[in-house]
């Protein structure tokens, strides 16, 4: 079930990859369009590298 997270993500990346190409052709805003691709390929790399690390006792 580690996978769900992952794969809605890679699927939002690829949605706002499509939405930022509608803003580069001035069809939506590119300020906004920009910063959500940001942040979803920084939320992706985050799940992908988050691991369950030892905290201490």
């Amino acid at each position: 079930m580690r996978f769900v997270p992952l794969i809605i993500a890679v699927a939002a990346i690829v949605f706002t990859f499509f939405l930022n190409i509608l803003g580069l052709m001035k069809m939506a805003p590119l300020f906004i369009t920009s910063p959500l691709l940001f942040i979803t390929i920084l939320v992706t790399i985050y799940l992908v590298s988050h691991r369950k690390t030892f905290k201490g006792f």
